[in-house]
């Protein structure tokens, strides 16, 4: 029998119009008294389960975390009893055996026996600064979808802009754009609104707009989609401002210093991190277990003795978004060891880009849980140096790379040397690390 660890417990099961609630209460060798009570979901409600917990002497309340229903029971027990909230995948309940007071009994059943792993639910701080960071990127997504839109209009009035430039939306792209809504230019005009590297594609661009259909449909639902676009640009202009004053009201600007020293992050993407991390790494134990938490680590799945396919597993899919753009920033930064890495594991992966993404955005979290942990900035390390190993098979790769565009390739040492040290020097070397050693390679081109 597994031993009791909470004397005092309730489970609730959480749905939009009422709540089962089950209490167990009881000593910790012994069997629990079961009370099982509903509830609506009103403030009025709320404050009577609450005020029947306290009445009981509940310490601890578990429910699942059933999209945002569950928020608001959290607003009001917050402060008067400790609220786990739980994943459904592990507190799920036999099928055929579910009903709301069961799920409510069985909650609290595995509450009073510790076999619940709680989620991490921030302070109320990190909440709002969470809502004002994924909003801020819920209209970035929706400023995309307008892009999109405008793209597929532009399509249909037969304008392949999108063919030459590679930004519509650039500057180039946008001054055309607004000759075409304009209709006030021909095809050679328009394209003379080309900047900089764009111009060398006149005559592509005027290829792409000449004969064109655009109609006066077409340019009346373009400017709905731009007025929309210009609206989303301000609402994250007044986010950017909302995010910045909540980290100081919460007086999170050192903790928001920190983050930004990893490689890759900067004020925004710090701003995201911190708003889904907190700023308090005692929630987690270790560098990894909060990787695994933001699902940019492997999952584990051995049977038999066999290590079986394990993907990254889901995690928070704020954090891990931010932390793969992040990476792809620290991915293309000069003289950072994660760019080595980087483009190390793509190699090894035969050229996809995606593992070595994830393993550089599982790092960069790493950095991130370190700074926060011990209150430091992350310190630069420099690129290391290339033992005798890599470096020999370096050679050997451009060697035979080399002989493979037609360019010979002839090995001379960079010293005369006499023929017997040059044998013993090059078997001692070959033993050592099997690399050609120092040479001055003499090239020539077939």
């Amino acid at each position: 029998m597994i031993c009791a660890a909470v004397e005092r417990c309730a489970g609730i099961d959480v749905g939009k119009e009422f709540l089962a609630v089950c209490v167990l209460t009881g000593p910790l060798q012994g069997e629990a008294r079961k009370q099982t009570r509903r509830f609506g979901t009103n403030i009025a409600e709320l404050e009577r389960l609450r005020d029947w917990l306290k009445q009981e002497e509940v310490t601890h309340v578990v429910m699942e975390s059933t999209g945002s229903y569950w928020q608001p029971v959290f607003n009001v027990l917050e402060d008067t009893v400790k609220v786990y909230l739980a994943n459904p995948r592990e507190v799920k309940a036999r099928k055929g055996h579910k009903t709301d007071d069961k799920d409510g009994w069985w909650l609290a059943h595995l509450l009073r026996h510790a076999m619940i792993h709680p989620s991490f639910i921030p302070p109320r701080a990190i909440r709002e600064l969470r809502d004002l960071t994924r909003r801020r990127k819920k209209l970035l997504g929706a400023g995309t979808g307008e892009k999109n839109r405008v793209q597929k209009i532009l399509e249909d009035a037969n304008v392949k802009l999108g063919n030459v430039l590679s930004d519509v939306f650039g500057v180039s792209g946008q001054l055309m754009l607004d000759a075409l809504l304009q209709n006030k230019a021909e095809p050679a005009e328009i394209a003379q609104f080309a900047q900089r590297r764009a111009k060398q594609k006149i005559p592509q661009i005027i290829a792409a707009l000449e004969g064109h259909r655009m109609s006066d449909h077409h340019r009346k639902i373009i400017g709905y989609s731009l007025e929309h676009m210009r609206f989303l640009e301000e609402q994250v202009a007044k986010l950017d401002e909302d995010i910045v004053a909540k980290i100081k009201e919460a007086g999170l600007e050192r903790e928001w210093q920190l983050v930004q020293s990893a490689p890759g992050l900067k004020e925004t993407s710090a701003a995201n991190v911190l708003a889904e991390i907190g700023p308090d790494m005692s929630q987690f134990p270790s560098a990894r277990h909060i990787s695994s938490w933001g699902g940019v680590c492997p999952g584990n799945n051995r049977s038999a003795g066999k290590n079986k396919s394990s993907h990254t597993t889901g995690g928070n899919p704020w954090l891990r978004a931010a932390l793969t753009e992040c990476a792809w920033a620290a991915a293309t930064k000069k003289e950072c060891f994660l760019k080595e890495k980087f483009w190390r594991i793509t190699t090894k992966s035969g050229g996809k880009k995606a593992p070595a993404i994830v393993a550089v955005a599982h790092t960069v979290l790493s950095l991130v849980y370190e700074a926060l942990r011990t209150g430091q900035p992350y310190q630069e390390k420099k690129v290391a140096d290339l033992n005798p190993g890599q470096r020999g098979r370096m050679i050997r790769h451009h060697v035979k790379r080399l002989g493979k565009l037609g360019v010979k390739v002839r090995s001379t040492p960079l010293n005369h040397e006499t023929e017997a040290v040059k044998t013993k020097k090059a078997k001692r070397t070959r033993a050592k690390d099997n690399s050609p050693g120092i040479r001055h390679l003499q090239l020539r081109a077939e």
